[in-house]
């Protein structure tokens, strides 16, 4: 009878554990993980209402923060204050600034179609001349081209006027109602924040609730500091738009500086389509002076983003461009055009969570499987 060395039976590798079948409970939980993540899916309309509504419950938090930091007076008094504070700036927002600005952007948008013709007899014309350089013809006439961007609005009218206009009075009904809903919860939020994220963190198991809770606070505090930085990046991006376009003597600044510094806070989206608008307004007086406007807005957007944005943010809230364009993509597909709007506040919560709970909590602390 052969005896099996110490060295020997330590050397023979281990037999690895079986895989036992999943049990009735174990199947049942993952039934009921499916069954939460459609149910998430089928809402997230409503749920893309609720985070809006926290960013604005946020954004009123920080004004409360502040006023009560500088008077050092009750919470309740400071919401009042705060509230207000943002009557006194809607109101003189609506009577000083919007009239003006809507007069000013008719004019802009009536424009629109005069400058798009103007830019197609340019490309034509250019066209024109680089053949005749080449080849000694002239191009093929564009003036197809030119009629089918004129007759875009030449719809026919199929009977369907009225269906239409139901529509529309439909939509803007259930836009009042979101509207009116999103107001009402950021305005319950910002009056009890503490007791509604105690009710968050009660949705978690008991042995993480202080971690979610200092989640919950490192995302808030993330997003206080994204608003203020958006809040002086926008200014800073319409006043100097104005000064920009006062000196190269383009018209209805007002309107176009404004639309900057709204647009400013879609990145990448938001600058490209602001330039649209005072590009085609300095296209009808010179197309060179159209060039200076991109040439304008392009060094705005660079100081914008190389130096007023890093000085005003936060080191951690920076976000990679390529990051920001792809949450931008997927959170238009999953969310609309209302992801499309809060997909950078969405990218800064996630950016704290990501690095709190999975890399910090999950990764870091993942035990290497003993051989």
């Amino acid at each position: 009878m052969t005896s099996v060395s110490p060295t020997a039976r330590t050397l023979t590798p281990p037999t690895p554990p079986r895989s036992e079948p999943l049990r009735f409970g174990q199947w049942l939980g993952l039934l009921a993980l499916v069954a939460a993540l459609l149910l998430l899916w089928s809402l997230r309309g409503s749920l893309i209402l609720l985070f809006t509504a926290v960013v604005l419950a946020m954004a009123l938090c920080t004004l409360v923060g502040r006023v009560k930091a500088r008077l050092g007076c009750h919470r309740g008094v400071a919401v009042l204050l705060s509230l207000l504070l943002v009557g006194l700036v809607i109101t003189v927002a609506g009577t000083a600034i919007i009239p003006p600005f809507i007069d000013q952007f008719s004019e802009l948008v009536s424009k629109l179609p005069t400058a798009a013709s103007t830019l197609i007899d340019l490309l034509r014309g250019w066209l024109q001349r680089a053949s005749q350089m080449l080849y000694g013809t002239e191009a093929a006439d564009l003036t197809w081209l030119r009629e089918g961007l004129i007759q875009l609005g030449d719809v026919p009218n199929l009977g369907g006027g009225a269906v239409r206009l139901l529509g529309l009075a439909g939509g803007l009904g259930t836009g009042l109602l979101q509207t009116l809903f999103v107001v009402a919860v950021a305005l319950m939020v910002a009056v009890q924040p503490t007791q509604y994220r105690e009710v968050a963190v009660l949705l978690v198991p008991s042995f993480y609730r202080r971690r979610f809770r200092a989640v919950l606070i490192q995302c808030g505090e993330a997003l206080s500091a994204w608003m203020v930085g958006v809040l002086i990046s926008s200014l800073a991006v319409g006043t100097l738009a104005a000064i920009g376009l006062s000196l190269l003597g383009v018209k209805l600044v007002a309107a176009n500086a404004l639309l900057a510094g709204v647009l400013n806070v879609i990145p990448n989206v938001g600058p490209t389509l602001s330039t649209v608008f005072p590009m085609s307004v300095a296209l009808l007086e010179s197309p060179w002076k159209s060039l200076a406007v991109l040439v304008l807005y392009v060094a705005i957007q660079n100081l914008e983003s190389y130096v007023i944005t890093p000085s005003v943010m936060h080191a951690q809230l920076r976000l990679l461009p390529g990051l920001t364009l792809t949450a931008q993509l997927l959170f238009t597909l999953v969310f609309g055009p209302l992801g499309l709007l809060l997909a950078l506040p969405l990218a800064v919560c996630l950016q704290v969570i990501v690095r709190e709970v999975l890399i910090h909590d999950v990764l870091n602390t993942w035990k290497r499987l003993q051989r």
